[in-house]
């Protein structure tokens, strides 16, 4: 039996550089970024196989950009989830935010949550979207929220209590390098790899159907033989 890709996780990037090779601001690339956001969830919530999308969005390093540069991706993030918001309950799709949300402002905040909260009730994909995300902060505030309630830190117990419990099955990072960046670093314990050089803005889902294609024929063997 083939792999299902139930639980699919990509790190976008190269939205500066596409902006960039282009003779744009890097804002450009981001808006751009955004908009294959939408592509590629849409085109997850109607495949069949796919269950989970989580997107990296924004880690708990890049607050270390440009201030200007931070200012605006939050402004785009707000412009996003008020204009996305029809097409993911077009899509029966629904959105939840993961990583520590207690950085953003209160109107960023309260965004977030009205848009889980209108697509609760959906069914179909959920899309996770990782906001001022990092694996190791993910994993340190679980272990907190365990020890303070005097829960006793198992394998289990611990991933009950992260953002995101699912396992990956199938992690892409697209812009060429090969690293994983403090994303899903429990999630992603046995995932498979896919790295393209494809820039985000350049992706498409038929690239990710490719990939999907290939990922189908790897052995996955979960340490066993």
């Amino acid at each position: 039996m083939s792999n299902l890709p139930r639980h699919v996780a990509i790190i976008m990037d190269g939205n500066g550089r596409w902006a960039q090779q282009r003779g744009q601001a890097r804002m450009r690339g981001h808006e751009r970024g955004a908009e294959v956001v939408r592509d590629v969830m849409t085109f997850a919530a109607r495949h069949d196989e796919i269950e989970a999308l989580t997107l990296y969005a924004f880690s708990t390093e890049n607050w270390k950009r440009p201030k200007a540069e931070v200012e605006f991706l939050m402004k785009l993030l707000e412009r996003y989830l008020k204009k996305e918001l029809d097409v993911y309950l077009k899509n029966n799709v629904r959105f939840h935010a993961i990583g520590d949300l207690s950085k953003f402002s209160d109107t960023l905040r309260s965004l977030i949550k009205h848009t889980e909260k209108a697509t609760q009730h959906c069914t179909g994909l959920r899309h996770n979207l990782a906001l001022n995300y990092g694996a190791k902060d993910e994993i340190v505030r679980a272990a907190n929220m365990l020890k303070k309630r005097g829960d006793a830190i198992t394998v289990e117990s611990l991933e009950a209590a992260l953002d995101a419990s699912e396992s990956v099955d199938l992690l892409i990072r697209t812009g060429g390098d090969h690293r994983l960046s403090n994303f899903l670093l429990w999630q992603c314990a046995y995932a498979e790899l896919f790295f393209t050089r494809t820039l985000w803005p350049d992706f498409t889902p038929q690239e990710l159907q490719t990939i999907i294609h290939q990922f189908k024929s790897v052995e996955r063997r979960f340490g066993g033989l």
